[in-house]
């Protein structure tokens, strides 16, 4: 590669990556979607619960594409557990029987073990993520 080419690739990186994280975002949804039609029970709750960090790391890289994976796995954990613990108040629960979006993103009842599959989210993308 010429030294042209490479500034070029160099530019254009952020650009990949966004779409990259756009289009997995998308097919975390779907997966989401999905694990709540086909599944039930403790499946489809901690599935969703990892699923629901997952989609939270992508959106990070969709935002800020030069974000390192670990970074930006950190920020979606401790966004999720922000969520979580948030749920120890009132607000959330009132928020929920309001909207079904505010149900959806911020869940209304606090439950220990949900802070360990949001863990487990985390990992999974900084492992599905290979940088060149």
């Amino acid at each position: 590669m010429t030294s042209s080419s490479t500034r070029a690739a160099v530019r254009d990186a952020p650009t990949r990556t966004r779409l990259a994280a756009a289009g997995a975002a998308a097919v975390i949804v779907g997966a989401g979607l999905t694990l709540r039609a086909v599944a039930t029970g403790e499946v489809a709750k901690y599935g969703g619960d990892a699923l629901y960090t997952l989609l939270l790391f992508a959106l990070v890289l969709v935002a800020a594409p030069r974000t390192a994976p670990v970074r930006a796995a950190a920020l979606a954990l401790a966004v999720s557990w922000g969520v979580e613990f948030l749920q120890l108040t009132d607000g959330p629960a009132h928020l929920a029987r309001q909207s079904t979006a505010a149900r959806l993103v911020l869940g209304s009842t606090f439950n220990a073990p949900d802070l360990f599959w949001y863990a487990v989210g985390a990992v999974t993308g900084p492992l599905a993520v290979r940088r060149r």
